[in-house]
């Protein structure tokens, strides 16, 4: 009985002192963060019995902050959705948008990374050092890929004003040569104000076999033929949702869903690819003008609106052989299945927030896409993205072997480019092209049943991703920080959009922006719109110099979809519009612009850090996996020798990887099957060569060597291959074709173990891979 009085004394007492904090913060300043804590009272009492505790100090939101949902779907254009006029079901964002507001004039960067920052921190992407994807920083400020600590992210925000804070999928915005367990984490999601991340750090991932984190600690793969990692981050959201509202109902949260789909590779279950079929049979060009129609009659288009031109480089349906057709309406199938999949699973986010009870003060932003739909697959698509990145061309005839595995695990596919332009409908270019709505415009659903009395309405004000951070925060009642963690802020280039909930026709307070992205770049300024197209994502090279640009001139509010180039009768106006982007750009850490794309990935040529920078050698031990390219010994057109020392056991001999980088689209691995060592190098999933020993290794202490004499004379050239066992000669080959640029974008390097997928199927990835002797070293060199 007196330890149940004891308790009970206990509990009024911290109820009290809880009660006592909370009318403390009423006036609390919060635009310092993390808030002070208030001084420390002097206590002269010797005797607790006859003391009173002070007031708790408890950092909360404010009263009736809501939760808040981010849904951000990669490479979806504006008519991606079938709220937006698009072929393709999303019921999810049209039961949203039904009961939300509809915002057709919302814009992105153009790409992943630079969206992606610029959403999270409400400043726009030179300023958050994202001139272009992370894997293409450059020594210059705007384009490091370096996130700086004057930007912080709308997450650290919340979480230091009592927010529960979880990021669940794709982040790509971690600098590249800091994504290693080497660090540093700062700009690791947990570090940039997430309690909570599940997924991948790098720009998209195999959905079927991805390397992800949680944390910062690796997950190993489940051994489930059916996992995909669309259903397992969505499971992972699902719970950590339900965790946060059965722990803490009245603490809200804020999570962050951004799926790698619909990003390259397509990959989606055949049941979701089989309820697809024959939906685009009609072609690109067909279903353009379909879209069109209907987004006229949705009102998400003016009426009147034009259908704007195809690139020239895009070809008409019905000039196409019936091969093509049948390869193209395949991916297409396959792609729109993916998007099915993927709207599928966020109804099972909303279905989790709505079974808590606070659905209708959740402030949910739907935002389908990081940028315009993806023409990166080029002309004819392809069985595996990384052919694009490493400059083979696939053909059609050998893209139709595999026509019926597209979107399984056997393939790492890309859609042709004419499904891109489709889905940007009704607009000329797509991802990439900064300077086109094509690009940069996408599908955006807010939906506050609480705090938006419209329902179902559409919103054509201009807005921008960097406006996202500052709705949320005036939403929940909060000031935009002025320091944050002891660094003083750079204040949000966007404004918030709460003006426009309740009011269709509320002047836009959004009158200026400025785009730019691999050249590409324009100027919007109060309805009028200046641009340049300096190259496709097809092309190779930029069109021409940056000074001898072709500038146009459009004014949106009569003209939608951009056909109506007013540059020579407005040449004044548009004069004006080109030195407000100077200006912008200058402002902004635009400048210098950096047209260059590939030459970008080499961290040397660009003057990017690199860990490997200088060194000719690396040595590893077992158990050191999870190094991407980015961190890792570059071996790619040079010679190499890997020199490994294992201990082979008494029974059973040895089996499995002994070293291994990248996987079933492109790799190499040094390993013992059945005993007998070998190494495969694996060009591009296309073809495979195998330099193997024939004889079995003996138990105890071995030394396994393998050298490759490169031919030199450019890139992706071959060589010949050796193989030895304590010095000794034991198999040798030539290698016909290596990889010039890059194995894989999402795949690692791993020392006892290939992790993801295999780069030997013989021996396969994950748990099946793992060596069984012990290796003591490995060495990695390069001449």
């Amino acid at each position: 009985m007196k330890s149940k009085a004891l308790h009970g004394m206990l509990g009024l007492a911290m109820g009290t002192a809880c009660a006592a904090s909370v009318a403390a913060q009423t006036d609390v300043d919060r635009t310092a963060l993390p808030l002070q804590e208030p001084a420390r009272p002097k206590v002269t009492e010797l005797d607790v019995r006859n003391a009173t505790p002070p007031a708790r100090f408890d950092v909360k939101a404010p009263a009736g902050a809501p939760n808040v949902l981010i849904v951000l779907v990669d490479d979806l254009g504006f008519a991606g959705t079938s709220a937006y006029g698009g072929p393709i079901a999303t019921p999810t964002f049209d039961r949203l948008a039904g009961q939300g507001l509809i915002y057709n004039n919302f814009h992105t960067t153009a790409v992943s990374s630079p969206t992606r920052a610029a959403l999270k921190s409400g400043r726009n992407h030179h300023v958050n050092n994202m001139g272009a994807i992370i894997e293409m920083g450059t020594q210059f400020p705007g384009n490091t890929g370096q996130i700086p600590n004057d930007v912080a992210p709308l997450a650290e925000i919340l979480r230091l004003n009592g927010y529960s804070t979880g990021a669940f999928g794709k982040w790509h915005e971690t600098a590249a040569w800091e994504a290693s367990i080497a660090g540093p984490f700062d700009r690791w999601p947990t570090h940039q104000g997430f309690d909570k991340f599940y997924g991948f750090l790098g720009g998209e991932t195999n959905q079927w076999a991805p390397f992800i984190y949680d944390g910062v600690h690796p997950v190993e793969l489940p051994d489930d033929p059916n996992y995909h990692f669309m259903t397992d981050m969505t499971d992972q959201t699902v719970a950590w949702i339900r965790h946060q509202k059965a722990l803490t109902p009245d603490k809200p949260f804020f999570a962050y869903f951004a799926p790698g789909a619909v990003h390259a590779p397509h990959h989606v279950p055949q049941e979701w690819i089989a309820r697809q079929k024959g939906k685009f049979d009609q072609g690109w060009d067909a279903l353009r003008k379909q879209i069109l129609a209907r987004q006229i009659k949705l009102g998400i288009v003016p009426k009147g609106t034009k259908l704007a031109p195809k690139p020239e480089a895009i070809p008409n349906w019905d000039s196409l052989s019936a091969d093509e057709k049948r390869l193209f309406t395949r991916q297409a199938e396959v792609f729109a299945a993916f998007l099915e999949m993927t709207d599928h699973e966020i109804g099972r986010v909303i279905e989790a927030i709505e079974k808590t009870g606070q659905f209708d003060n959740t402030l949910i932003f739907l935002v389908y896409g990081d940028n315009g739909a993806s023409a990166e697959g080029g002309r004819s698509g392809m069985f595996s993205e990384m052919t694009y990145f490493n400059g083979v061309q696939e053909k059609v005839e050998d893209m139709l072997k595999l026509v019926d595995q597209w979107g399984g695990p056997e393939t790492y596919p890309h859609m042709a480019a004419g499904w891109a332009v489709m889905l940007d409908t009704p607009y000329q270019w797509t991802k990439q092209v900064a300077s086109d709505p094509g690009g940069t415009k996408v599908g955006t659903v807010i939906h506050w049943p609480k705090g938006i009395k419209a329902r179902g309405e559409v919103r054509s004000q201009f807005h921008h991703v960097i406006d996202v951070a500052p709705t949320i925060l005036e939403a929940a009642g909060l000031p935009q920080p002025k320091t944050v963690n002891g660094t003083l802020q750079r204040p949000m280039d966007g404004v918030s959009m709460a003006y426009t909930f309740d009011d269709a026709k509320a002047k836009e307070r959004h009158a200026t922006q400025y785009f730019e992205m691999f050249g590409n770049r324009a100027i919007y300024h109060e309805g009028w719109f200046a641009r340049t197209i300096h190259r496709a994502p097809w092309e190779a090279k930029p069109r021409r110099p940056l000074a001898e640009d072709i500038w146009e001139l459009y004014d949106t509010r009569n003209d939608f979809s951009l056909v109506k180039n007013l540059a020579a009768k407005q040449p004044q106006k548009l004069a004006e519009l080109q030195a407000l982007f100077m200006q912008e750009a200058e402002q902004n850490q635009a400048l210098p612009i950096d047209d260059r794309v590939f030459e970008r990935v080499n961290a040397e040529l660009v003057g990017r850090p690199d860990l490997m920078a200088g060194r000719t050698s690396i040595t590893l031990a077992q158990g050191m996996t999870g190094m991407t390219e980015n961190v890792f010994l570059n071996i790619k057109n040079k010679s190499k020798t890997i020199t490994a020392e294992v201990q082979i056991p008494d029974k059973g001999g040895a089996n499995g990887i002994v070293i291994a980088q990248g996987g079933r689209f492109g790799g190499w691995a040094l390993y013992v099957k059945d005993g007998v060592p070998g190494y495969d190098y694996n060009f591009l999933g296309l073809s495979r060569t195998t330099v193997a020993g024939t004889e079995k290794l003996k138990s105890g202490k071995a030394t396994l060597r393998f050298e490759f004499a490169y031919d030199g004379g450019g890139m992706g050239k071959g060589g010949q291959g050796t193989l030895y066992v304590n010095d000794q000669k034991v198999g040798e080959g030539r290698i016909e074709r290596t990889q010039p640029m890059i194995f894989s974008a999402d795949e690692t390097a791993d020392v006892g173990i290939d992790l993801a997928t295999p780069v030997v199927e013989t021996i396969g990835a994950e748990a099946k891979s793992r060596f069984t002797g012990t290796i003591d070293k490995v060495t990695v060199e390069v001449k």
